[in-house]
């Protein structure tokens, strides 16, 4: 059974990278803002980098967005919800405002979650949430 919430309210978060990603294997949520790392998560589940907010790129495509002010998503197949950015206004963006990756990692033989959260790093280091 899968927790309500993406983030675990009883253990910190462990923080990694491209040089990292392999020495916490047994931990299954972590966080990232490793570009490469991101643009893999989403390149293995067909996810597209996307928006709903009005850019220089183009208008807003819904009347509320619940992801606090971040202005990415991903589309994933079949279900294409937000306007397609490029990689490139995505990481713009997310740099900007300064967020955190928080992601479900792949078990073997299991189907890849697509459950993510984009979170402020100062709200996660603030709450003591990342190691």
């Amino acid at each position: 059974m899968q927790p309500k919430s993406l983030l675990p309210e009883d253990q910190p978060i462990v923080f990694i990278d491209g040089g990292s990603e392999d020495r916490h294997a047994h931990i299954m949520v972590v966080a990232t803002s490793d570009h490469e790392l991101i643009r893999r998560w989403a390149g293995r589940r067909h996810a597209e980098p996307a928006t709903g907010e009005a850019t220089a790129s183009g208008p807003a495509t819904a009347a509320s967005v619940n992801d606090n002010d971040a202005g990415v998503r991903f589309n994933f197949p079949g279900v294409s919800r937000f306007r397609p950015i490029d990689w490139e206004e995505w990481f713009r963006n997310f740099d900007a405002y300064s967020l955190a990756f928080v992601y479900e990692r792949d078990e073997p033989g299991r189907t890849p979650s697509n459950r993510y959260r984009l979170v402020s790093l100062a709200t996660l280091r603030e709450a003591a949430r990342i190691v």
